[in-house]
C-alpha cells in the first residue's frame, strides 16, 4: 500500500467529513427538538456561500489581508444566514408544529425549492469563482506532504465549532433549555421556558454552522453554485442519520465516517462512486440500523 496516497485520502476524507458534520449538526439539532427534517437547510448553506462572495466583492478595493477578510466573510455570512433561517422557521414551520408530520415535510421541501430558485434568479446557473480566503500557514509547511494548510484550517475550524457547540449545550441556559425541550416540550413550557425563542435559536445556530462550512469549503474548492445546497444537504442528512438523527455527537461521527468512506472509495475505486457511497450508506443504515451509530431507539408512549 502506498502510504503517501493513503494519508492524502485520509486527510481529504477528514476535511470533507468535517464539513458534512457541521452541516449535519443543523439537521440533528432541529430534529432533536421538534422532530422536523429541515430540508431547506442545504439551501441556507448555499446562501451562506453567495453572501460571502458578495461581501468579498464589496471589500475587494480595500485590499484587506486574507485572514481578516476570511473572518469578515464568515461573520457577515453567519448574520445573513441566521436571518434567513429565522424567517424560514417563522414562515414555514412554526404554525405547523402541532399538525401531522406530512404538512411540515411538504413545507420544508417547498421552502427548499423556493430558496434555490430565488438564488438562481439573482445569480446564475453557472459556477461562480470563489475567492481564496484560506491563508497560507508557513509553520505547517513541514507537514504539507500529508496535510495542506487549507485542510488544516478547515479541520481545526470545524473541530472548534463542534467543541463550542457541545460546551454551549452543556453549560449555558439556552443550551440547557434546548436539551429540556428535546426531552419534554410540555413540561418545559410549564417551567416557564420560552419554547418559540429557543426553537428559533436552534435554527439560527444550525444556520451559523452551515455558513462557516459553506465559506470554508467554497474557498477550498474555489467555486460556488446555486445547486450546491442540494448535494451537501443530502450528504449531511445521511451523516446525521448515520450517526443517529437527534444526536449531536452522532452527527459529528457520521460526518467523519461519510467523508472518509467517500474519499477512500474515490481513491481506490473510482471518483464516479463518490455520491453512490453516500446513498448506499443511507440505504444500509435505514435498513439495518435505523437509529444510527450513536442513536437510541425511540420508545412510543401510549
Amino acid at each position: 500500500m502506498n502510504f503517501d496516497f493513503f494519508t492524502d485520502l485520509f486527510f481529504s476524507g477528514i476535511t470533507k467529513g468535517s464539513i458534512y458534520a457541521l452541516v449535519a449538526l443543523g439537521y440533528t439539532m432541529v430534529y432533536g427538538i421538534i422532530g422536523l427534517i429541515n430540508f431547506a437547510h442545504g439551501e441556507i448553506y448555499m446562501i451562506g456561500a453567495f453572501i460571502a462572495i458578495s461581501m468579498c466583492s464589496i471589500l475587494a478595493p480595500l485590499h484587506i489581508s486574507v485572514p481578516i477578510l476570511l473572518l469578515i466573510a464568515i461573520s457577515i455570512s453567519i448574520v445573513f444566514t441566521a436571518c434567513y433561517a429565522f424567517t424560514v422557521e417563522k414562515i414555514a414551520y412554526e404554525k405547523l408544529r402541532n399538525s401531522s408530520r406530512l404538512a411540515p415535510l411538504i413545507s420544508a421541501i417547498g421552502m427548499s425549492l423556493l430558496l434555490r430558485e430565488y438564488v438562481l434568479l439573482f445569480q446564475t446557473s453557472n459556477f461562480i469563482n470563489f475567492p481564496e480566503l484560506l491563508p497560507e500557514v508557513s509553520w505547517l509547511d513541514f507537514m504539507s506532504d500529508y496535510l495542506l494548510p487549507s485542510q488544516f484550517i478547515i479541520i481545526a475550524s470545524a473541530f472548534t465549532c463542534m467543541v463550542a457547540l457541545i460546551l454551549f449545550l452543556k453549560y449555558t441556559r439556552s443550551g440547557i433549555a434546548m436539551r429540556a425541550i428535546a426531552e419534554d416540550q410540555v413540561m418545559t413550557r410549564l417551567l416557564g421556558i420560552n419554547i418559540n425563542s429557543t426553537i428559533s435559536l436552534t435554527f439560527i445556530i444550525g444556520s451559523a454552522l452551515a455558513a462557516v462550512a459553506a465559506v470554508l469549503i467554497s474557498s477550498y474548492i474555489g467555486q460556488a453554485n446555486y445547486n450546491m445546497g442540494f448535494i451537501i444537504g443530502i450528504k449531511a442528512f445521511t451523516a446525521a442519520v448515520l450517526g443517529g438523527i437527534g444526536s449531536v455527537s452522532g452527527a459529528m461521527l457520521g460526518g467523519i465516517v461519510l467523508g472518509l468512506s467517500e474519499s477512500f472509495a474515490t481513491g481506490y475505486i473510482s471518483s464516479d462512486y463518490e455520491d453512490i457511497v453516500a446513498f448506499t450508506i443511507l440505504i444500509l443504515i435505514l435498513l439495518f440500523k435505523p437509529s444510527g451509530l450513536l442513536g437510541k431507539k425511540e420508545i412510543e408512549k401510549v
